[in-house]
């Protein structure tokens, strides 16, 4: 299949990218600059310059694509300096996200994903305190909202993500690698609480499964791992052969501040993925401490 996946220069949109790429499909990557990053494989694949959020993808751009992943969602990260926090995320998520399905239904794509987040499927207790987390619900549900017959749009809804795409940078992973080497001065601690991890190849699997066999109009909520911080620090402190004990301490970890922390620090996120769901996405489980120990080899 001709693939266009949205953000594909990124980490989840790009290892989706190479992942369907090796399944055989034609990808096409987009990006607001540029182009890929030089030291990635992304740079074989090619590549469509624009910004969704601008309206840079009418249906004529699209045409010729048979399915679409979507993986430019916004979060706070993305809000430029200057902007009205609120008004940004309603701009990117509640308006511009639909839009652009709207735009590859228009344009004859057939199947498209829409790659979101799992507050609110997952807690959705937060949904009235949290702006970015309605609007996150908002562009999961305005993207299905576009489906018709011809034209299937599935949601997939994902929780703290790990790994790397080869070359790429990361400001969280290399980051958390070096401090549990000993090279970032921060005591080995971790706040408490926890919430759910899942590693990038089990997604990109995911996202597969959702294009080829997912239900038409559903929101899949996926996962793998119910992790406390502590729990899952100190898979980083194992894999670079760090024998330090990662203790809980109930203070904000600089790697980790507590605005990343939408349940609060000292509260959990757990839930088991739907088996059957599961089954049909395909993705394998159990495969965080391997997606650590592919971010240490990387940035170590």
């Amino acid at each position: 299949m001709k693939v266009l996946v949205v953000g594909g220069t990124g980490a989840l949109g790009g290892h989706a990218a190479l992942h369907l790429a090796a399944r055989g499909h034609e990808v096409t990557i987009t990006g607001r600059g540029e182009g890929a990053h030089p030291a990635t494989p992304l740079t074989r694949l090619p590549y469509l310059r624009g910004d969704y959020i601008a309206g840079d993808f009418p249906a004529e751009r699209l045409a010729g694509f048979d399915w679409v992943v979507h993986a430019a969602g916004n979060d706070p990260r993305h809000v430029p300096p200057g902007e009205d926090f609120d008004a940004w995320l309603h701009r990117a998520n509640h308006v511009a996200l639909p839009a652009f399905f709207a735009a590859a239904r228009e344009a004859g794509v057939k199947r498209a994903v829409q790659l979101g987040s799992f507050y609110h499927q997952a807690a959705p207790g937060l949904l009235a305190g949290n702006s970015y987390i309605r609007s996150r619900q908002a562009a999961c549900e305005g993207a299905r909202a576009e489906g018709r017959p011809g034209f299937d749009v599935m949601s997939v809804n994902a929780p703290f993500m790990v790994g790397v795409v080869p070359g790429l940078p990361s400001a969280i992973f290399e980051p958390y690698v070096q401090w549990a080497k000993g090279l970032i001065p921060i005591p080995p601690f971790a706040p408490p609480g926890g919430t759910n991890f899942m590693s990038f190849r089990s997604l990109s699997e995911a996202i597969e499964g959702a294009l080829e066999r997912g239900e038409p109009g559903k929101a899949y909520l996926v996962g793998d791992e119910n992790l406390s911080f502590r729990e899952y620090f100190q898979l980083f402190f194992t894999a670079v052969g760090n024998p330090a004990p990662v203790e809980e301490q109930d203070a904000e970890l600089p790697l980790l501040p507590d605005v990343a922390i939408p349940q609060g620090r000292g509260q959990f996120i757990r839930y088991e993925p739907d088996p059957a769901e599961r089954a049909l996405l395909g993705y394998r489980r159990h495969d965080v401490a391997a997606a650590v120990a592919e971010a240490v080899a990387q940035f170590g």
